[in-house]
């Protein structure tokens, strides 16, 4: 559909033609006519295709002067997959500005994560996007704003600067240019049993009830099963059909609760600071794939003949990733060479001796994970490991901690596995599982893990790793997801969703 900075005309018009929401996200349609833009698969009757052009982002759409759709809320779309794709610069700098770098550090401060200036960045994003930094993180204040002032009873000033506007009067004007309804008009639609919860999650103070859209199949089995089967006690918890777990955000910090439903993700946040919520909001999206495209993955591993039938048998796998990518890489290395019930409870032990504590009036939730400075200040006899695994969590949380290594979502996958090669302690898997669940690289492929190798020699595939990983070259770019269909073959709790 999309290929590097154009969209194919003819194969937009067809996707929209026929309402086909797999594109809902790769771009959107701006209707000469009327002056609105909407997602694919919008349900009014598609305009004359001489009326139509087509945008690469809602903020390229807002900027050239045409307003949201009322009927499909364009700017509620599931996003781009582009972005969790590729490691350029374009789409570690749109990682950023989801995770809301932009509001909090501005464009020098995108610019200094990613290595380059503030004109790189802005001449590279306008040619790909048709909208600079300033614009994308604009358009995503104004969705932020939409979501508080139909999901909460608070007052217009507290939902200004709760989306990350630096004026009552400019978010006034957004909102009104991006949707063509004052605020007070947008609330006035939404019916008043909105704002005060759902069925699915009841409402009580200093709680956010959403729905997180996706593209479909998704299949949650071992998406939630494998959260849900390594939650580390206190930071997180499978409690009544929701994968729960407490966030460290910029501003504070809160507990997200997320549970699978048919057509999207029920989620529900407790924020301590709500300019936190589109950033909570981004790294739950992230941590569940949910901007995947399961129908180019799947169609990619199907030509397989020996992946066909684990495809066929349950379609849409996503890989689970993380919230926090230093808390996983951590997390990587305790588990290294045991099980995972080991594993929980060597991450339980640091959690409650070093994590921040926290209230969960709804659930057993205790603690922050630690933070790397935190546990850089661990004595290292006192961890209950092998000396040389102690030298390698010793190593890793230093590097964490003092900025040597870096994790974040704008990180070069290549050049941070690379890094991560360099430190003692470190193999293949380790490097390789951190860069596919914390970085998520979607090629990132564990040749060397017991499970991948029994299930490949059960399925008649080499099993050592330099021949299967030739074997594996087929399914590129989406490797990340083979493992995830070769995990599925074996009976471990990871691969089912909890009763």
């Amino acid at each position: 559909m999309q290929t590097g900075t154009h969209l194919d005309r003819e194969h937009c018009v067809r996707a929209v033609q026929s309402k086909d929401a797999r594109f809902d996200g790769w771009f959107f349609t701006a209707v000469l006519t009327t002056r609105i833009y909407c997602r694919p698969s919008c349900p009014v009757v598609p305009p004359k295709p001489g009326n139509m052009t087509f945008y690469p982002s809602a903020a390229a759409c807002q900027q050239a002067g045409f307003r949201a759709c009322k009927r499909c809320r364009p700017d509620t779309s599931p996003g781009s997959p582009e972005w969790n794709r590729r490691a350029d610069l374009v789409a570690r700098a749109m990682r950023l500005i989801a995770d809301g770098v932009v509001d909090r550090e501005g464009v020098n401060g995108l610019a200094a994560r990613l290595g380059y200036s503030a004109r790189q960045v802005e001449r590279q994003l306008l040619a790909e996007l048709g909208a600079g930094p300033l614009a994308l993180a604009r358009a995503q204040r104004a969705q932020t704003a939409r979501l508080l002032v139909e999901t909460t009873p608070l007052p217009m000033s507290e939902i200004a600067f709760a989306a990350g506007f630096a004026s009552i009067r400019a978010f006034n004007d957004t909102v009104r240019e991006v949707f063509a309804l004052s605020p007070s008009e947008l609330r006035a639609r939404v019916p008043r049993s909105r704002a005060a919860g759902t069925p699915e999650f009841p409402g009580t103070p200093g709680t956010l009830t959403l729905r997180l859209p996706f593209r479909a199949p998704l299949n949650p089995d071992n998406l939630f099963g494998h959260l849900a089967a390594t939650a580390v006690p206190g930071v997180e918890e499978w409690r009544e059909g929701a994968y729960r777990r407490t966030l460290r955000l910029p501003y504070g910090h809160g507990i997200a609760a997320l549970a699978p439903r048919p057509d999207h993700i029920a989620c529900r946040l407790t924020l301590s600071d709500l300019r936190d919520l589109t950033v909570a909001t981004s790294r739950c999206r992230r941590m569940l794939d949910l901007d995947a495209d399961p129908v180019a993955v799947d169609d990619r591993l199907r030509a397989d003949p020996v992946l066909a039938p684990l495809v066929d048998r349950a379609p849409g796998r996503r890989v689970p990733r993380t919230v926090d990518e230093a808390e996983f890489a951590v997390r990587a290395v305790l588990g290294q060479q045991v099980s995972t019930a080991a594993a929980r409870t060597h991450a339980a032990r640091l959690v409650t001796a070093h994590g921040k504590p926290l209230d969960d009036p709804e659930g057993g939730l205790t603690h922050l994970f630690p933070a790397p400075d935190a546990l850089a200040a661990v004595d290292p006899g006192s961890l209950a490991m092998p000396r040389t695994r102690r030298t390698t969590f010793t190593t890793l949380v230093g590097a964490l901690a003092d900025g040597r290594l870096h994790l974040g979502v704008e990180a070069d996958w290549a050049e941070t596995r690379a890094r991560l090669l360099d430190l003692p302690g470190f193999g293949p898997w380790t490097a390789d599982v951190i860069a596919m669940r914390a970085l998520g690289d979607p090629d990132a492929f564990l040749a060397t893990d017991l499970g991948v190798r029994r299930a490949a020699r059960e399925l008649g595939l080499p099993a050592t790793p330099g021949a299967l990983t030739a074997r594996a070259e087929a399914w590129r770019p989406w490797r990340a997801y083979a493992v995830q269909y070769l995990w599925a073959t074996d009976g471990h709790p990871i691969n089912f969703l909890p009763a």
